[in-house]
């Protein structure tokens, strides 16, 4: 009976702690399930999926790679907001760094008549100091202002090629904007005119190596005029103009418009310059235009401010006086008219030139007829030595009296319209000055007008007759890249393809007079870009093809060399199978494809503008990427 009573308590005792543990448990796992599904929820909402979540008990445990320290944080934050944070348990990582991009190096140099200013980010590994050196030694460089920073990072790949050909370029430049980086060269700046224009854009396109991505941007500055002229004449061969002149090209527009509706026929055009006397220089030109075709013949020139209207002889008076009227009250303010009605002349025979001068093609010159005085002699004399030489002007003029008070300004005008022409001659009388000839200059009539009409004053009769020639070339002056593309062409079609021995790299013997040609034609083209192409059919393997191709293009570019071409601004480039020109599914379209092409490589222009730049190029020495070329094809055989 005593363990009976014993065990009953004891029995009582178990069974209400196993229930205990039981419902503890329940209790557990229900605590778990809901800190889980909370916490879970809030991660989600705050796009935290990345995060897992795992619960232990009263403990909550977070795991997972987050993509920075930050968003890290931020977990930890938004789960301890969801349950107490003491029992939050960070068992999150982070993404490693990848570490510090490199920097983007360039650099930007202005030069101006101050001096050289460069400004950028360059590697550590480029000595700032030498190119410091560098542009200090260019000619007239000036101060040079140096505002570069260093970074220690690798230099990038082309970078050391192009700032040298920043600083090679800056030597032909006065003025200017260059802006250099690892993979391009822009260069910004102004040219006198617009031949300079050309053959400076022709040197630094010349000078650039072939992997640099050149832009140019030159501009032609307009030049200034003074005196700011303009001379329109009808006579029995038709209306034209001896100058023209225009500060825009909407007013050149409406000077030609109203010299057509005057009577112009065929191409003409103005001078786009600085110094218009004022912003109604195209009015008073439409004006005087329309008074002269009114008048139906004569002449109308406009000096600065000043216009001379000139009737034809036999003009009514009648007609004159209406149009000189209408002419003075519609003129602007500033322009004064000055309007000449010729006397008839008398019946009696006009005498020969009172004084001639003569230039011949070889530049000697011959003065004769009649001068004032011994003074004025010895003056002109003087004058035509120093302007043509001493050695080149023989003397033959006479002194006699009574001559005009203006005769020797006259003769003296005449003489220096004379020194801008190659060949030609001048004749001075009372009444009038007569200039005829030659100039390679186009601008020249235009130009001689100006000073003519500023010298001999606004009233004063004068006629010009000039023609204009092309500059003969000069002798040694390179090919165009153009007629080097041409002629390059031609020796493939003349000659047949460059081959090679099958399988290799090596020149067959029978195109070595092929080559021969080719040199021959570089060596006048002088330093011109030019990238050497090899190209294969698709037999064999891809890479075997791209190995070949760019062998075969070295191995053309080291003949070159060895004929002693100037090859430093050409490049030797595979392609493999990769730009066939036939199909490889025959025999002819694969020995079409074997082939080595010569590709002219130009720099890419900007549209021209008017706008100025404080970057005006004075050497007598030109952007996307769209490189205009001109190529030729010579086929090669073997594989």
């Amino acid at each position: 009976m005593r363990l009976s009573s014993l065990l009953v308590p004891t029995l009582t005792f178990a069974a209400a702690a196993g229930v205990c543990l039981i419902a503890a448990s329940f209790a557990v796992s229900a605590v778990e399930r809901n800190s889980e599904i909370a916490m879970r929820r809030a991660l989600d909402e705050g796009n935290m999926g990345w995060a897992e979540v795992t619960a232990d008990g009263l403990r909550v445990v977070l795991e997972g790679t987050a993509p920075d320290e930050a968003t890290r944080f931020a977990a930890l934050s938004l789960a301890g907001g969801v349950v107490d944070a003491a029992r939050v348990i960070d068992d999150m990582s982070v993404t490693p760094s990848k570490g510090i991009a490199p920097p983007r190096f360039s650099a930007e140099i202005l030069r101006n008549s101050s001096g050289i200013s460069i400004i950028g980010l360059i590697p550590a590994a480029s000595s700032r100091t030498n190119l410091v050196k560098q542009l200090n030694g260019l000619s007239a460089a000036g101060q040079v202002a140096d505002l570069l920073e260093t970074a220690s990072y690798p230099e990038p790949k082309g970078w050391a090629v192009s700032l040298r050909y920043a600083v090679a370029a800056l030597e032909l430049l006065p003025r200017a904007k260059i802006s250099v980086d690892a993979q391009s060269v822009k260069i910004t700046t102004m040219a006198k005119s617009a031949a300079a224009k050309d053959l400076l854009h022709e040197r630094l396109t010349r000078l650039a190596p072939p992997e640099v991505k050149l832009t140019l941007d030159i501009v032609a500055a307009r030049p200034v005029i003074t005196p700011f002229t303009l001379r329109f004449l009808i006579d029995d061969s038709g209306a034209r103009f001896d100058a023209c002149s225009a500060e825009s090209d909407a007013s050149r527009a409406r000077i030609l418009e109203a010299a057509r509706a005057a009577g112009l026929e065929g191409k003409a055009d103005c001078v786009i310059g600085m110094g218009v006397p004022s912003p109604n220089w195209a009015r008073a030109a439409e004006l005087s235009i329309s008074s002269l075709a009114t008048l139906g013949a004569g002449s109308v020139t406009i000096a600065n401010a000043d216009i001379t209207l000139v009737a034809k002889d036999g003009t009514a008076p009648e007609l004159f006086d209406k149009v000189v009227g209408e002419l003075e009250n519609a003129l602007p303010e500033v322009f004064a008219l000055h309007a000449v009605l010729p006397v008839p002349e008398s019946d009696s025979a006009v005498g020969p030139p009172e004084f001639t001068a003569t230039l011949s093609p070889e530049g000697q010159v011959q003065l004769r007829g009649r001068i004032n005085d011994e003074i004025s002699r010895d003056i002109t004399s003087s004058y035509a030595k120093a302007r043509f030489g001493s050695a080149q002007v023989h003397t033959a003029t006479r002194v006699v009296a009574d001559l005009p008070s203006d005769w020797p300004v006259r003769v003296l005008a005449g003489l220096e319209a004379l020194s801008h022409l190659e060949r030609g001659s001048v004749s001075v009388t009372p009444d009038n000055l007569r200039l005829r000839g030659m100039s390679h200059q186009e601008d020249t009539l235009a130009e001689i007008s100006g000073f003519l009409a500023a010298k001999l004053g606004e009233a004063e009769s004068y006629e010009l007759a000039l023609t204009y020639e092309e500059p003969p070339a000069p002798k040694d002056q390179p090919l165009s890249a153009e007629l080097c593309a041409a002629q390059l062409s031609a020796v493939q079609r003349d000659t047949g393809k460059i081959s090679f021995e099958p399988g290799s790299a090596t020149v067959a013997a029978g195109s070595r007079g092929v080559l021969d040609r080719i040199a021959n034609i570089l060596e006048r083209c002088g330093q011109i870009r030019l990238e050497i192409q090899g190209h294969t059919d698709s037999q064999g393997r891809e890479a075997m093809n791209q190995t070949l191709s760019q062998a075969r293009a070295q191995s053309i570019l080291n003949e070159l060399r060895a004929r002693r071409i100037r090859t430093s601004a050409y490049i030797a480039t595979g392609y493999g199978e990769s730009q066939p020109i036939a199909t490889n599914d025959s025999e002819e379209g694969r020995e079409a494809n074997r082939r080595i092409e010569f590709h002219l490589i130009l720099p890419e222009t900007t549209q021209d503008s008017e706008t100025t730049l404080d970057s005006a190029a004075a050497s007598s020495a030109p952007p996307t990427e769209d490189d205009s070329t001109s190529s030729t094809d010579q086929e090669t055989s073997g594989q």
